[in-house]
């Protein structure tokens, strides 16, 4: 054999090897990757379904929307509209950060604001970028495609009556919680609680698949209020019309059902609108009609001669003289604007005489007369179970020294809220029951406290018709075609070392038709400006206008139709025969 053939022989044998080697080099590594696919996927499947499960499964919140406040007829006065929230993964949202800037116009905010926040945040998974946004502007953040940005529904609390029932209905933070009025007092029933579900997710992070339901969730309940947005719409005009008249600091008008306890309206001035945050400020937010107390002045006098009667010492005939217009209790001396002589209660009301009550206040035992005032709530909170609700003071009756029985008894050295006079109002209007009060609507009337025999409710209730009548102090707070019972007062404010000569607070409280209350109403005005500042001429004629177009709004009968002469009548059914 020659050289040149063997050499070639060898180089095929060489050849033939390394082909061998390479052959079984790629057989040993099919072969591995064949063992480890089958490892993996038959062998190890779970294993690989939790890697998969971790990079693609998350478990999202379901929001749930809380549940609406309505008024009794079931218009709305707090609805929750569904809105989106767009939020961040900052770890993931990284290889983007040169998409800030049109991030930031599409959300309306300061790119380089937006720049700080999210790289301040590159520790965190969650970062809101904007709450509460449409579903519209959204869905333009969406349609960007940017790793780590997601969407989150939510809802936002709205207030269709806005400032009208603002202090009464309250407001949320930005979290659906309740943080004043009922939307805080009423928080467990109307919040709802989020559900679960497990979703598929891409590597942008974005949902493309509903995989699972792990908890369903569960909405806030509704909630019925005893309001009823007719007369509190009523209430909200006639009162601000006032204050802006009188330039008062500010006013209150609270309107109650005698014979169910129910608040119908409960206004108040200066408001807020509880769809604007930058209007929540305690002093325009907070609910005087149940927060804030003021000394009575002579709109407590029922009360007085209430417990008189209650006493067995008067009736409602029974003659005090007042003469000479004046009573000295200590250093004190108490008058009246005239000596109005021998009068009866009756009239002590109607004339509204200091000197007459105090003397049948002093007549009487500081535990009898402290026991009528506490009966009807006075020194206590009502049962509406508003937050922040005053008790009013009354001190009691071990406390008092002679001069703290007499100012008591015109209104002084008590205090109350607007509520809670309504409250005494109405237990008068109702035979001596007081009802307990309620901010809800009532189904079934719960049983009432008889605090004053019926008797003494009739007795008083005729007395106070007597305040509306020509010649009593409350006319301008009378009622075309009904019969009013009420009282007015007029209280100085006090002040730092005593009580203020130009500061005045005006007051009317009464209920219609005197024949069989329907309706208790208090009007309180704070600071009345100008030369009218007598609870007579500012807060009576509000009285007038809130109880008149109330009665008629509820279809409540009149009960004080004008007499039609016989003759008249005779003669319109001789024209109507003549035109037959």
């Amino acid at each position: 054999m020659t050289r040149g053939a063997e050499t070639k022989q060898q180089t095929a044998r060489r050849f033939v090897g390394r082909v061998s080697l390479v052959m079984a080099v790629f057989a040993l590594v099919a072969s591995s990757l064949v063992a480890r696919a089958v490892h993996l996927q038959v062998l190890d499947t779970e294993f690989l379904n939790r890697q998969a499960d971790t990079r693609h499964l998350r478990t999202e919140s379901i929001s749930a929307h809380r549940g609406s406040i309505l008024d009794r007829n079931g218009e709305p006065l707090a609805i929750s509209s569904p809105v989106d929230s767009i939020w961040v993964n900052p770890q993931k949202f990284a290889p983007a950060v040169d998409k800030i800037p049109h991030l930031a116009r599409a959300l309306d905010l300061q790119a380089d604001q937006l720049i700080r926040r999210i790289t301040r945040s590159m520790d965190k998974e969650f970062l809101y970028l904007k709450r509460h946004v449409s579903p519209e502007s959204a869905a333009v953040v969406m349609a960007m495609e940017l790793p780590g940005v997601n969407v989150q529904r939510e809802y936002h609390r709205y207030y269709p009556a806005s400032e009208v029932t603002g202090h009464l209905v309250g407001f949320t933070n930005i979290d659906d919680e309740g943080q004043e009025g009922l939307e805080l007092a009423a928080n467990n029933w109307l919040s709802g609680e989020p559900g679960a579900k497990r979703v598929l997710k891409d590597r942008l992070g974005r949902s493309i698949e509903n995989v699972a339901s792990i908890r369903p969730p569960r909405h806030g309940k509704e909630l019925r209020t005893s309001i009823d947005l007719r007369l509190q719409y009523l209430a909200y005009r006639t009162l601000k019309a006032a204050v802006k008249t009188h330039s008062a600091r500010s006013g209150s008008v609270v309107i109650i059902d005698v014979q169910t306890g129910e608040v119908l309206a409960m206004a108040n001035q200066p408001t807020y609108n509880p769809n604007d945050r930058a209007q929540f400020i305690a002093e325009r937010y907070r609910n005087r009609a149940i927060t804030d107390i003021f000394e009575p002045g002579s709109s407590i006098k029922p009360l007085v001669v209430a417990a008189a009667l209650e006493s067995g010492q008067y009736s409602p005939s029974s003659v005090v003289d007042t003469a000479p217009g004046s009573v000295t209790v200590g250093a004190k001396k108490i008058e009246d604007s005239r000596n109005l002589g021998r009068i009866s209660l009756t009239t002590i009301l109607a004339r509204s005489s200091n000197v007459g009550v105090t003397k049948v206040a002093m007549s009487l035992q500081p535990d009898q007369l402290w026991g009528t005032m506490a009966q009807f709530g006075l020194g206590e909170m009502t049962t509406s179970g508003f937050p922040g609700e005053s008790a009013g003071m009354l001190t009691h009756y071990s406390n008092w020294r002679p001069i703290s029985q007499a100012t008591i008894a015109y209104g002084y050295g008590v205090s109350v809220t607007p509520l809670q006079l309504a409250q005494a109002y109405a237990a008068i209007g109702n035979d001596g029951v007081m009802n307990p009060v309620s901010l809800f609507a009532v189904e079934d009337a719960a049983d009432g406290e008889q605090v004053i025999s019926v008797d003494t409710a009739n007795n008083v209730r005729r007395m106070l018709e007597e305040v509306v009548r020509p010649g009593g102090t409350g006319t301008k707070a009378s009622v075309d075609g009904y019969k009013v019972a009420g009282k007015t007062g007029t209280a100085w404010k006090f002040a730092r070392g005593g009580y203020s000569e130009d500061k005045y607070i005006s007051i009317f409280a009464g209920f219609a038709p005197a024949s069989n209350p329907r309706l208790a109403t208090v009007v309180v005005i704070d600071e009345p400006a100008g030369e009218l500042y007598y609870g007579s001429d500012v807060a009576a004629p509000v009285f007038a206008d809130v109880m008149s177009e109330s009665l008629r709004l509820l279809a409540i009968a009149p009960d004080a139709m004008p007499a039609r002469d016989p003759g008249s009548v005779m003669q319109a059914m001789a024209d109507q025969k003549a035109v037959q």
